[in-house]
């Protein structure tokens, strides 16, 4: 079921909270990724605020879905989630990646809400595939989400998993693409061309959705529709822009892991609309 113009509306200024949110925590711990922070921003928003069944009182049962960061360097977005939900204390995007802080600079499995370690590159869809079989094993009927990074798609690992997922037809499992075209060094066309994403997936067996990246109606539609497919895995190609909210960081590989200045944070938040 679509959303309604309300909740629409909602979404995105949580979104737009959570970037301004993201850009200060990096900026204060002068560490950090935020070009791919802010390009999976939508998605992680709306797993988490309309998908997920994650509550603080839930996130340790059994019974919850989970979800991989496997592009683990965009954790802030998460943390920012998971602030929204109650699970982590507001405010505790202060601390990233200060010394004894549990919010690390890449997903860490003691970090409340946290569901697996990650940051190796490649290792997040094999892993998303253990939990998913072992739901299965034990008759739990929950979902699993895997995020990836379209650099990531270089590792070989990534099409491991791709191929041995819809043998076992984990339909309990959807792998989201965040499409954005940029990785650390430069385009993915320059660093090692992906050409159709998609049609790689579909070849593998996956039920195959593409979706604006962006568009919280879009992707929550695309959500519902992986959900409702009961016949193996879905992957959900979303299209994306790296930096996506802030006009000079938008497409830019330099700000993959690039700390803004005083005045590069000024100039972000007053795009973002957020006092500094």
């Amino acid at each position: 079921m679509s959303l309604t113009q309300e909740r629409i509306a909602e979404l995105n200024e949580l979104c737009r909270q959570e970037r301004i949110d993201v850009i200060k925590g990096i900026h204060k711990a002068q560490s950090g990724h935020p070009g791919g922070s802010f390009s999976v921003m939508e998605i992680l928003t709306v797993l988490y605020q309309e998908r997920m069944n994650v509550t603080p009182e839930n996130c340790d049962s059994p019974e919850r879905n989970r979800l991989v960061l496997c592009k683990g360097h965009a954790v802030p977005a998460l943390y920012s989630n998971l602030i929204a939900k109650g699970i982590l204390p507001a405010g505790s995007l202060d601390t990233l990646r200060a010394f004894g802080s549990p919010l690390r600079g890449h997903p860490a499995l003691h970090t409340r809400g946290i569901d697996m370690s990650s940051g190796p590159l490649g290792t997040g869809l094999p892993a998303a595939q253990g939990i998913a079989l072992g739901l299965r094993l034990d008759g739990i009927f929950a979902r699993v989400y895997a995020i990836l990074g379209d650099g990531e798609l270089n590792e070989g690992t990534v099409w491991e998993a791709a191929q041995s997922i819809p043998k076992f037809k984990l339909s309990n499992l959807t792998a989201v693409v965040d499409h954005n075209g940029v990785q650390l060094d430069g385009t993915t066309d320059e660093i090692m061309p992906l050409h159709d994403v998609g049609e790689k997936f579909r070849a593998f067996g996956w039920n195959v959705l593409h979706c604006d990246g962006h568009d919280v109606n879009d992707l929550n539609d695309a959500f519902e529709a992986a959900a409702a497919y009961t016949e193996g895995p879905t992957v959900i190609v979303a299209s994306t822009v790296k930096g996506k909210g802030v006009s000079f960081m938008e497409n830019q590989n330099t700000w993959h892991g690039k700390v803004p200045n005083d005045e590069e944070l000024a100039a972000a938040l007053k795009e973002l609309g957020g006092a500094q």
